[in-house]
């Protein structure tokens, strides 16, 4: 399950519905990004993110179809949220459940930095002296 979204969503309730089809989940590893403060030395106010509409779920379902195919999981879930974000509050959150923890935590790494490296979807932040567009993705 992959979704860009404008709206919080409910940690929660995101794990229960991935885990329920599967009787044999051992393991649940989860990736939360949240927004912070300070970046680069700066203090941040807010942050905004844009997306390519379509061509972003198709990198994130690719990046979910490759998890699939190369680690012993049984499903994976990335969500990501777009428009403006307060400092605290939630913007991605990746999934993984697996019957062991090993491909599960290699999984999870992987969707993340895969979601870095190949989505298109664009960060701004709003710092105290002025926007930045963030071009880097550590």
């Amino acid at each position: 399950m992959i979704r860009i979204q404008k709206a919080d969503f409910n940690i929660e309730d995101e794990i229960l519905a991935l885990r329920k089809p599967f009787k044999n989940t051992g393991a649940v590893v989860t990736f939360l990004g949240a927004a912070r403060d300070i970046s680069r030395g700066k203090e941040i106010k807010g942050m905004e993110f844009e997306h390519y509409a379509g061509m972003a779920e198709k990198a994130l379902a690719a990046i979910r179809e490759k998890a699939l195919a190369d680690y012993d999981i049984l499903d994976v879930a990335i969500i990501h949220r777009v428009g403006k974000i307060e400092i605290t509050e939630n913007i991605v959150l990746i999934i993984v459940a697996s019957q062991h923890r090993k491909d599960a935590f290699k999984a999870c790494e992987f969707c993340i930095d895969e979601l870095k490296k190949t989505t298109p979807i664009w960060k701004k932040e709003m710092a105290v002296d002025g926007d930045v567009w963030v071009e880097e993705h550590p």
